[in-house]
């Protein structure tokens, strides 16, 4: 009710600012260069959705406010701006874009350049197009909208992380991901802790505590000469998010509402015919009948989840002063009972302009707070999907689900009512009711700029922001928890962390024209300084001192309260320029120089260097072309990138472990010959425009090499005395790959525009060196119960390895002749012979999207189709339900009275095998550490990712005092047109690069569908 209220009150407040503005009915004719007239022109009332378009006439009447400004655009041809001044008839002429490429994007350190002008490949999503799709994080909006990049969604609900990578996986110990700049400052995007094989949560990214209404537009900067000004940060890519800002003119207040639903896309598929024998809990009767547990009631676990984003901004200014401001809310509950998220948005930003406009003086803060309420789990432990899944079949569920808890006369408590004491099994009411989580997060952004004109050609830019994050969390494990995790008096975990970035820059451009040369550059330096704290405890099955009192205090005295910090500093000067010869040719040169605090204590010191090289030709500049070739551009570049080594690599510190002062004396000797990982990439690239912009093509092909890796290994025999183990610099990745962007506008006139993309992706990684000394070592990356996936010399990221059927000579599925079982390979995985257990790769082979937007009068439609293909994904789920006898498959094998197999006992050939023998836990291809063989499928999958019906409503007609108001259906995740595996292979237990494509009692894929409101003033 109070947020309501505030609401309410934020609206009348909104309200204020728009007294009724005179409108003014504007109208014209849109004629070309040539003097014919050009209908479908889109006639926009800038910074608001009031527009129209020209008819077969060219001719147009639109009501605005008397002091806004009109955009006319259409493809083909520049687009026009004309100030309205009091004018009633307007008429213009287009002049003709050939090209199609004279726009200007933002580019590293928020520099703008003509795109043409690129040296490297860069994809740009506006934030139109992203609130296609509106949600918490902004970045799964993005998933099939550029080429080369790779999303993948937590599953942990509204809030959750997400895991990006630009051209694969570059790097054995750090992290792969881009770095997110906003408005051309780097940011904090702290990634939590992830699920795995035996639990836990999600903890979060920075990317979803930002507000999307906020942004202007995404640029992906996909490679090193792209990205290289950013320094050791920006190595993996870089992610530009540039802001909305205030417009002169009006006073603009839109608000905005949008409401979705989300229900399961894909349940699990289990059986109910067969129950347990002799109260034992997995379900394999043979015998059908007698069970109380039903589908339905596996599925009224479920809730419809709810998100509802409300927002407002208020935009205006004048030639001297402009501003932006901007609320959000989001109320978020998801599909598991008791998970909730909320989050609100404030922002303010302003520009000054000075001196007679020589001096701008900028400033940008950005404020959030989310509060996350039992964030989804995933792997066995704490996860009540595991008890509602696998619950014994002939058992009473409701008596289960209303009294999830009993008292005990023995303890004077409450305790868990579970059906069976099992490690994996809990009561899932009590789990979501007695085990309560929540997450605290609250952030800061402020940063502030000032840009001086010193001359027509000179100017100097210092800007400087500060980002601070605080975290608080707790988890509660009332006493009666599951005693594997927890003790019997209950668990309390406990941790506040801060994260903090101050960063400083300035900057020298020049830009100027001798006769046919253009020089543009900067020189510039940089001072960045990151911060983090933590402190934090877990008691774990240590008794509290006390049953359910959650405090530190309460802490048994073994247990002890942790606190952790660090510190980097990174200092750098750069430089770039570009020289254009007579709009046919230019080339970049750029370089940077950095100084970083982990680096301090080694021989070779504290600094490292890097350069990049790019060269254009615009050939249809240069040559006359066939006619329907509008432009032609190639491209090329060569960059390199050093990394900046973590904290604490170079010499760790003893530590105190134990409540009485015990040390950990760190066994890893000194690092002093560390050098910093080394990216070198090349990238060459073709842009073509045919009929006047209508179609395009981007193709660019690229060749990265990670060097200097750093590893871990153990001291030869006879230097191991205080140190056991030493980090050595080794190892060699590649990545190549080709990205093809394909748009065109296949339709265009007064009645309907037609616009579509293509966006393909395929990336080949390969460990070509990992340790020359060991040439059998490998490298875990999520490992454990069958799941083996790890990086060895030869191989690549992704490669997945378990048991396999045992087979003969012909292929045959070999039977144990004492237990009549399946057998198993005797390894997971065979250093000598790495064909034995090798199951595929977890990488697609390549992506594919179709994004379309069709624009019908006052209708538009918006459709995003995604596609993975090739690649492996596994499910730890299926093989559970299969080893406890409460999947389909087993109930259909009993069904049927047999598995059919091909296989053979001893010489004898078998076909026909009994359900337990084949799936059951302890011999069968089910269970913890089963033949993982039949559980790992094709990730292939086709889905309708996105969808949106928008119209915008004709407000002079209906006498409404507005400038705009649009109604729009939405939904995400819609359809899955086609997939082999029996669950969504794209939703991710984990988003860091461990356990990649597993699937281990994840929360279920959901679909989102509702609407969204939005009106100006």
């Amino acid at each position: 009710m109070r947020k309501k209220s505030l609401y309410l009150i934020l609206v009348l407040l909104f309200a204020s600012f728009t007294t009724v503005f005179a409108q003014t009915k504007v109208s014209g004719t849109v004629t070309d260069d040539s003097g014919s007239t050009v209908p479908g022109v889109s006639i926009l009332e800038k910074g608001t959705t009031n527009g129209t378009t020209s008819d077969i006439d060219g001719k147009y009447t639109l009501t605005v406010g008397s002091g806004n400004v009109l955009q006319f655009s259409f493809v083909g041809m520049l687009t026009l701006e004309e100030a309205i001044n009091g004018r009633s008839t307007i008429d213009v002429v287009m002049e003709s874009d050939a090209i199609g490429l004279d726009e200007v994007v933002v580019t590293a350190l928020g520099i703008q350049r003509e795109k043409k002008t690129l040296t490297y490949a860069s994809q740009e999503v506006s934030g139109e197009e992203l609130m296609k799709a509106k949600g918490a994080n902004f970045m799964d909006a993005m998933n099939g909208k550029a080429a080369g990049l790779e999303i993948k969604k937590s599953a942990s609900g509204a809030g959750g992380s997400t895991r990006v990578i630009l051209r694969g996986f570059k790097s054995l110990g750090g992290s792969s991901e881009p770095l997110y700049v906003i408005d051309g400052i780097p940011m904090l995007n702290i990634k939590r802790g992830q699920p795995g094989m035996w639990g836990g949560a999600d903890g979060g990214d920075g990317l979803s505590q930002l507000n999307p209404d906020d942004i202007e537009s995404v640029n992906i900067l996909k490679g090193l000469n792209a990205s290289i000004l950013y320094g050791s940060e920006g190595a993996n890519g870089v992610v530009l998010v540039t802001t909305k800002k205030g417009l002169a003119g009006k006073t603009t207040v839109t608000l905005s509402s949008t409401t979705t639903m989300e229900s399961v896309l894909i349940y699990p598929e289990l059986q109910f015919d067969y129950g347990a024998l002799n109260g034992a809990k997995e379900s394999w009767s043979t015998t059908k009948g007698g069970t109380k547990y039903t589908e339905q009631m596996m599925k009224d676990f479920f809730n419809t989840g709810t998100n509802l984003i409300n927002g407002a901004t208020i935009s205006g200014g004048n030639n001297v002063t402009t501003a932006y401001f901007s609320y959000a809310n989001t109320t978020a509950k998801g599909i598991i009972p008791n998970n909730k998220y909320g989050k609100n948005n404030v922002s303010f930003k302003q520009s000054t302009k000075l001196l007679d406009e020589k001096l701008t003086l900028s400033s940008n803060v950005m404020l959030s707070s989310e509060l996350i309420e039992n964030r989804n789990v995933a792997g066995y432990y704490e996860n009540p999907l595991t008890g509602l899944y696998n619950f014994p079949r002939e058992r009473d569920w409701a008596d289960y689900r209303d009294n999830y808890k009993m008292f005990s006369e023995a303890r004077n408590m409450y305790l868990q009512n579970v059906y069976v004491v099992d490690h994996h099994l809990s009561n899932p009411y009590w789990i979501i009711n007695m085990e309560p989580r929540e997450e605290e997060i609250k952030r800061i952004i402020a940063s502030a700029s000032a840009d001086y004109s010193l001359t027509d050609n000179l100017s100097f830019l210092v800007r400087g922001t500060y980002d601070y994050i605080d975290r608080k969390a707790t988890e509660k494990h009332a006493a009666g928890s599951n005693a594997t995790n927890t003790s019997a008096n209950g668990k309390y975990i406990f941790g506040n962390n801060t994260n903090s970035k101050a960063y400083v820059d300035a900057l020298l451009k020049y830009d100027n024209t001798f006769g046919k040369l253009n020089v543009a550059g900067f020189v510039g330096t940089s001072y960045t300084k990151e911060e983090a704290t933590g402190i934090g405890g877990n008691n774990g099955t240590n008794d509290l001192l006390y049953p359910n009192v959650f405090s530190t205090q309460n802490y048994p005295t073994n247990v002890v309260i942790g606190q952790s910090g660090s510190e980097t500093i990174l200092q750098a000067v750069y430089g770039s320029v570009n020289m254009g010869y007579n709009d046919m040719f230019y080339v970049d040169f750029s370089a940077r120089n950095d100084w970083s605090s982990t680096l301090v204590g080694t021989e070779d010191g504290p600094s490292y260097f890097y350069p990049s090289v790019g060269a254009v030709a615009l050939l249809s500049n240069i040559f006359s072309l066939a006619e329907p070739i509008s432009f032609l551009k190639i491209r090329g570049s060569v960059a390199k990138a050093a990394k900046e080594v973590p904290w604490n690599a170079i010499r760790s510190d003893n530590s105190i472990s134990g409540s009485l002062g015990g040390i950990n004396r760190n066994t890893r000797q000194p690092w002093t010959d560390l050098k910093p990982e080394l990216i070198t990439s090349n990238e060459l690239g073709v842009e073509i425009k045919l009929f006047k912009g209508r179609l395009g093509l981007d193709y660019t092909y690229y060749h990265n090499v990670s060097t200097n890796q750093f590893l871990n290994v153990a001291l030869p025999p006879e230097e191991v005395g205080q140190y056991q183990t030493k980090n050595i610099n080794v190892g060699e990745i590649v990545n190549k790959g080709h990205e093809i962007t394909l748009d065109g506008t296949p339709v265009q006139n007064n009645i309907i525009t037609w616009k579509t993309a293509f966006n393909f992706h395929t990336n080949a990684n390969e460990i070509v060196e990992l340790d020359p000394d060991n040439p059998n070592r490998t490298i875990g990356m999520g490992s454990s119960e069958g799941y083996a996936t790890f990086l060895r010399k030869g191989g690549s990221y992704g490669d997945l390895y378990g048991y396999m059927f045992r087979r003969d000579d012909q292929g045959r599925i070999m039977i144990d002749e004492k237990t009549g079982r399946p057998m198993r390979t005797p390894k997971q995985f065979d250093p000598e012979d790495w064909s034995v257990g090798y199951l595929g790769n977890l990488e697609p082979d390549f992506t594919l999207s179709w994004n379309n937007n069709i624009q019908i009068d006052r209708i538009s439609i918006g459709a995003l189709i995604t596609g993975k293909f090739g690649g492996k994904s596994v499910s730890q789920t299926e093989s559970m339900l299969d080893g406890w006898g409460v999947s389909k498959r087993s109930g259909d094998a009993r069904d049927a009275g047999y598995v059919e197999i091909n296989g053979v006992k001893g010489t004898t050939p078998v076909t026909q095998i009994s359900a337990f023998d084949y799936y059951a836990e302890g011999g069968g291809t089910g269970g913890r550490n089963g033949i993982l063989e039949p559980y790992v499928y094709d990730r292939t999958n086709i889905r309708l990712s996105q969808l949106s019906i928008a119209y915008d409503f004709d407000v002079q007609k209906l006498n409404l005092p507005l400038s705009g108001a649009s109604f729009s259906l939405v939904g995400q995740n819609l359809i899955l047109f086609y997939k082999k595996a029996p669950y969504d292979p794209e939703l991710a237990m984990s988003t860091n690069n461990n356990a990649q494509s597993l699937d281990n009692f994840n929360v279920p894929a959901t679909r989102t569908y509702g609407f969204n409101i939005k009106v100006t003033f």
